[in-house]
């Protein structure tokens, strides 16, 4: 699919802001599923410095900094993105127990070291706790694989849990989400981190979004029209040695399902704390309003409504002149 992604956030500050610096994750990856084809970045009013460089994750991080005073601040991503069905690459263990995986990332002297090991220890907004544990067990079947544990965990949390956009805040712990069997996708994909995290297997959180027009014939999904995020599972090569390459497979349990072609990755981190769309240091500003808008349509839908627009405009009678009235 070739989708086109605008993610608009706009800030009013009362009082004004003096000064300030912004770190941004707004634009999407480049992936073996996923092709970004354009990007452009808007910052109203103009920074007086930007800059982009990639993270430690291999995503793109956007610095801009004002200098002048303003009361409000609109930053817009606009992309096109072609995307695919994810595929797991070749000599992936897809069969592999999880026990046998979980093996794999015990410490051991001189060990190989193995990049996704990062992810098996807890994080700012994923930590270790009995509870994730207890709920995880009901998946994690003795022998089972990776891929069928986290299918299974996947499907269970989105039978077990509610999707409510009030129950919860940016900064609600995980286990408390948990407690309460409801939250958003970020709660969502917390809770699995923690579950694979607490069993000693690697997982790492994703952001993104979800196509705003379902697909014909298919029920609307939740988490459209606002940023999404959804979880990433690794799984070993065959063999133990340095050319044994791993690669990740994606789940979303708020909505029971592997992300497909109309999901779009924007990027990958530890947890939320690593990946948030926008931060910043500012002076001044002590209130503020936050309003964030996310489209994504397909680009066809896009050129029809230009081409119905340019004909409706070509098709209205214009204006007489002071000469055709005499």
């Amino acid at each position: 699919m070739l989708l086109h992604v605008t993610h608009e956030t706009r800030y009013e500050y009362s009082p004004a802001v003096e000064t300030a610096q912004h770190l941004a994750h707004l634009k999407p990856l480049a992936t073996a599923s996923q092709r970004l084809v354009s990007h452009k970045l808007a910052i109203e009013p103009p920074p007086a410095q930007r800059s982009e460089v990639p993270d430690v994750y291999g995503n793109t991080r956007a610095f801009f900094a004002l200098e002048a005073t303003h009361d409000s601040l609109v930053v817009t991503a606009e992309s096109v993105v072609e995307t695919g069905a994810p595929q797991l690459a070749p000599g992936i263990a897809r069969e592999l127990p999880w026990e046998a995986v979980r093996e794999r990332f015990r410490y051991r002297k001189d060990a190989t070291f193995d990049p996704a090991s990062e992810f098996v220890f807890p994080s700012p907004y994923v930590p270790r706790h009995d509870d994730f544990a207890s709920y995880a067990r009901a998946s994690f079947a003795p022998e089972r694989p990776t891929f069928d544990v986290a299918m299974d965990l996947t499907e269970r949390m989105y039978r077990d849990f509610a999707y409510d956009a009030d129950s919860t805040e940016i900064n609600t712990p995980a286990a408390e989400a948990l407690a309460q069997r409801k939250g958003v996708c970020q709660d969502f994909a917390h809770i699995m981190i923690a579950c694979f995290r607490v069993m000693g297997l690697p997982a790492r959180y994703v952001s993104g979004y979800l196509l705003t027009q379902p697909p014909p014939g298919q029920p609307r999904l939740v988490g459209a029209d606002a940023s999404h995020a959804w979880v990433s599972v690794y799984l070993p090569g065959e063999g133990d040695g340095p050319e044994s390459t791993g690669g990740w497979a994606d789940f979303d349990p708020t909505n029971g399902r592997q992300p497909g072609e109309d999901y779009v990755a924007l990027a990958i981190g530890r947890d939320y704390s690593d990946v948030s769309p926008m931060r910043g240091v500012l002076h001044g500003g002590a209130r503020h309003t936050l309003k964030v808008g996310v489209t994504v349509r397909p680009i066809e839908e896009l050129r029809a409504q230009a081409e119905e627009a340019a004909q409706s405009q070509s098709q209205t009678p214009s204006q007489p002149t002071e000469k055709d009235l005499q």
